[in-house]
């Protein structure tokens, strides 16, 4: 029987917000001759226009555009739960500023004008930070799914034992037998797809248990 090949994965996206059309235009013909796809906008309102393609990617933005600075729309944007990584581009770079961005969440600080290398450098580390990002977001509702499985009493289990608790302080704790507890606990074992107690740890501290 044949079977028809997998669609080939959608390129990573860069998304480029530069008042200056000359650098859009040149940033477009650099990142698509890598290869990438790209989404050009003169200005940050323009981003919510229409929606942005389910692949990993990142935002190169200038620092300065017309009336707004790339620090605010860097917050706006995390405000609004884009998780973009962002490259930052300025011709007016400054150590306080560069330290602000980057301890924002920026990937980079480019000053123009840059090195195409540079620019390529920086969009890869960024894609490759979002990718990762992505991955653990999706492992993350993995988690979530398998735990919205348990029933509350196997909950309660679960929060005891990775608190630290044997199997006898839980039953003392919820007033059942050993046995019962033994029971729940191989039920949120197998529900949470984790074979050791260190394996359910993690997964109780990404979802914010027994802190």
């Amino acid at each position: 029987m044949h079977r028809s090949a997998p669609p080939p994965a959608a390129p990573p996206l860069v998304v480029i917000v530069d008042d200056d059309p000359s650098v859009r235009t040149s940033l477009d013909s650099l990142l698509r001759s890598v290869g990438l796809q790209t989404r050009l906008y003169a200005a940050p309102g323009e981003l919510g226009a229409q929606p942005l393609p389910d692949v990993p990617g990142c935002i190169v933005l200038d620092v300065r555009l017309q009336g707004v600075s790339g620090l605010d729309v860097q917050a706006q944007l995390t405000a609004q739960g884009v998780a973009l990584p962002v490259v930052f581009m300025t011709g007016h770079g400054d150590i306080p500023m560069t330290v602000k961005a980057m301890k924002a969440g920026a990937v980079d600080f480019l000053a123009k004008p840059f090195r195409d290398q540079d620019m390529l450098d920086a969009v890869t580390a960024a894609i490759e930070r979002d990718r990762q990002r992505r991955q653990s977001d999706g492992a993350l509702d993995g988690v979530r799914a398998h735990y919205a499985t348990l029933t509350s009493r196997e909950r309660e289990v679960m929060a005891l034992v990775v608190s630290g608790l044997m199997n006898k302080q839980v039953a003392a704790e919820l007033q059942l037998s050993e046995i019962t507890v033994k029971i729940h606990r191989g039920n949120v074992m197998r529900k949470m797809g984790v074979r050791s107690l260190a394996e359910l740890v993690r997964q109780a501290e990404a979802l914010g248990i027994g802190h």
